[in-house]
């Protein structure tokens, strides 16, 4: 295990600048998750870290080492790829034992290390088995195998349950998960899924356009995104982001474009009459009779342990979660309310949140 800092690391292609200028220390047995949208230079990322991509300027430290010119078989790192990359002539016991081949490990070594590595993924009674011969769950178990029988001091895993089917993919998310909590190896986890990055992350590092945009606990993020970007990135459904001015004077609120008013706890200091995004969670709205606004239902999605509705206020279409099951139709009218200790309130120009 190990310590792996980065330091205002850059890549750039040609004259395009993929990374600009990130840092990023993770402490030695941390699970780390990189996400952010298509593009955002979160695999890059990555793939420098293990030494497949240069690094054009900065500096990358794996324990007490800076490898910016170490090739990737010395890092000591193991890297889980998106396509499983096994090899379809070997069977589970060889694709797994191939790497501590290569480095000359003696065979009874070998074979020590590929049955612990089967143990603890299920994988014992199908060591004779070949990859087309397996589901892709258990593929995905044999790359993971592959990857723990080194020991290495850091794991890197490069979108590895985007190709598995929905269910798949959650019994997957507690494996990895239950997997790093028995080894306490470093981890690094690459994803464009933040609720994989949720479930699984001690900290998610939300990445944009070859930037950080913030660094935290998963509900660090969910509670106080630090700009609209996070906010609107962070949470299954998204914040319901509304734009208009804080009013100036009166009982604290917010109105919106179109003239909805809207409450609010308090006034940030000095914030009176400036222009403002308005965020409220879909599950911070309550149904309240006496201070709801009206809002004409459009489309219900029931799920069985909750409904979303598509609803409209004010000429604002937002959504709203409920966690019981609600016995409502479209074209219903709903007093809704959001709870006024759980707004966000983002500046208009910049994005940035106003506290």
């Amino acid at each position: 295990m190990a310590r792996v800092q980065v330091c205002d690391a850059r890549k750039t292609f040609g004259a395009t600048p993929i990374i600009r200028g990130v840092s990023i220390d993770i402490a030695d047995g941390e699970f780390v998750i990189l996400v952010g949208p298509s593009g955002c230079g979160k695999s890059t990322l990555l793939r420098m870290v293990a030494g497949l991509e240069s690094i054009t300027d900065g500096e990358i430290r794996i324990g007490e080492h800076i490898v910016n010119d170490v090739p990737p078989k010395e890092r000591d790192i193991a890297m889980v790829f998106q396509n499983y990359a096994l090899y379809p002539h070997k069977s589970v016991r060889d694709n797994m034992a191939f790497s501590l081949k290569l480095k000359g490990t003696p065979k009874p070594e070998i074979e020590d290390r590929v049955g612990k590595a089967a143990d603890i993924l299920g994988l014992s009674p199908l060591l004779t088995r070949f990859p087309r011969q397996l589901s892709g769950g258990q593929r995905q178990r044999v790359a993971m195998g592959r990857a723990i029988v080194r020991d290495p001091q850091v794991f890197l895993f490069d979108e590895p349950l985007s190709n598995l089917d929905a269910k798949l993919r959650v019994q997957m998310r507690t494996e990895i998960k239950e997997l790093h909590q028995r080894l306490g190896t470093t981890t690094i986890y690459v994803t464009h899924d933040q609720i994989e990055a949720m479930t699984m992350a001690d900290r998610i590092v939300v990445m944009r356009e070859g930037r950080i945009e913030q660094m935290g606990s998963p509900l660090e993020l969910y509670d106080c995104p630090e700009n609209l970007f996070v906010a609107s990135f962070i949470g299954s459904p998204a914040m319901n982001l509304i734009e208009g001015h804080i009013a100036q004077g009166g009982v604290p609120g917010f109105v919106t474009e179109r003239g909805l008013a809207l409450p609010l706890r308090e006034v940030p200091a000095g914030a009176g009459g400036r222009a403002a995004v308005y965020g409220i969670r879909p599950e911070h709205f309550v149904i309240d009779e006496a201070h709801g606004q009206p809002a004409e239902v459009m489309v219900v999605e029931p799920t069985g342990s909750e409904t979303q509705v598509f609803a409209r206020i004010g000429g604002e279409t937002l959504v709203v979660l409920f966690r019981e099951r609600m016995t409502i139709r479209p074209g219903d009218t709903l007093p809704l309310a959001p709870n006024p200790n759980l707004i966000h309130l983002f500046d208009a120009d910049s994005g940035r949140r106003i506290r």
